[in-house]
């Protein structure tokens, strides 16, 4: 198949053709994301049981997609934008706390997003990983993202005299591995600690990179 099938156009039941469209896309993901988040999983999936689980037909399915990846890359890019739409309005909310509170907040909302829905950490870290070299990419590319705010982060917290001047690309990177590795596994229910802990936990680890041994605030 070269394209998808073209979808009818203009108003119909009170809705334009681009609502209807919209309304369709994300009822295949919410169908994706009990699917392929759940039971019986991305690579056991196939189209017909995605449009039935979402209530459509197979035609209207390559109406918005070309395959069943290109539905998993849609659901894996959502599932990272809640979680970043989380952080950054913690970020907003807490720009003028020390630096302790702020990461202490931000990490409580990515973390309380991520895990709300085991879904989610399904889809994240489990679900994406092997794939293709597409969504390889599409998979490194996002945890890109994720050190580039810890970057972001980093700078803003240096300026304010809060955080060791450095270079931080290659740290944030180890601990975006970890963060990731350490919610999978809360999640997975193979490491026994609360949520809050594991937060504390990712804090410690973050303030140590931000706040290496020999230096402090008052050094500077």
């Amino acid at each position: 198949m070269t394209g998808r099938l073209r979808a009818p156009t203009g108003r119909y039941g009170g809705k334009s053709a681009a609502q209807r469209q919209a309304e369709r896309r994300r009822r295949f993901l919410d169908a994706a994301l009990q699917l392929f988040g759940d039971t019986p999983g991305y690579r056991a999936t196939t189209v017909a049981a995605l449009s039935d689980a979402a209530g459509l037909s197979t035609r209207q399915f390559y109406e918005e997609f070309r395959t069943l990846e290109d539905v998993l890359a849609a659901l894996h890019l959502q599932v990272n934008a809640w979680a970043e739409d989380a952080v950054r309005t913690a970020a907003e909310g807490t720009r003028d706390l020390p630096l302790p509170e702020r990461a202490a907040a931000i990490f409580r909302a990515y973390a309380a997003d991520v895990t709300a829905d085991p879904r989610r950490v399904r889809i994240t870290f489990v679900e994406i990983i092997g794939v293709s070299p597409r969504l390889e990419e599409q998979r490194l590319a996002r945890r890109a993202r994720w050190v580039d705010l810890i970057c972001a982060e980093a700078r803003s917290a240096t300026e304010r005299g809060e955080a060791a001047p450095r270079d931080y690309r290659l740290g944030a990177t180890a601990f975006i591995g970890g963060v990731n590795g350490l919610l999978h596994d809360y999640s997975a229910g193979w490491v026994d600690a609360t949520l809050d802990e594991v937060v504390e936990e990712l804090v410690r680890q973050l303030l140590a990179l931000l706040r290496p041994p020999g230096w402090s605030p008052a050094a500077r």
